[in-house]
């Protein structure tokens, strides 16, 4: 018969700083430009847009079929995905 062991399984790998080597999501914002024209697939702003008008931290959307316009907090970024870097970062 094989024994069940209670040991706990081997801790996670440690990275060069001691943080574990978990993966990191990083995400910079996406350079929109107005007069663009995106499509939302998923959440309350789902359908289809073209950008207005853009800000620091803001964006206005307008539907192409009903003309209504939504100002909206900046959604539009590239992820990556990384491992083995410095989690948390030191500011």
């Amino acid at each position: 018969m094989t024994g069940i062991s209670n040991t706990p399984p081997d801790p996670t790998v440690k990275g060069p700083d001691g943080a574990a080597e978990d993966k990191v999501l990083i995400l910079r914002p996406y350079p929109v430009r107005v007069g663009q024209k995106i499509t939302i697939e998923a959440g309350p702003r789902r359908g289809d847009w073209e950008i207005i008008w853009v800000g620091d931290r803001k964006l206005r959307l307008r539907c192409p079929i009903s003309h209504q316009e939504l100002d909206s907090d900046w959604f539009c970024y590239v992820v990556t995905e990384a491992a083995g870097i410095p989690w948390p970062h030191r500011h």
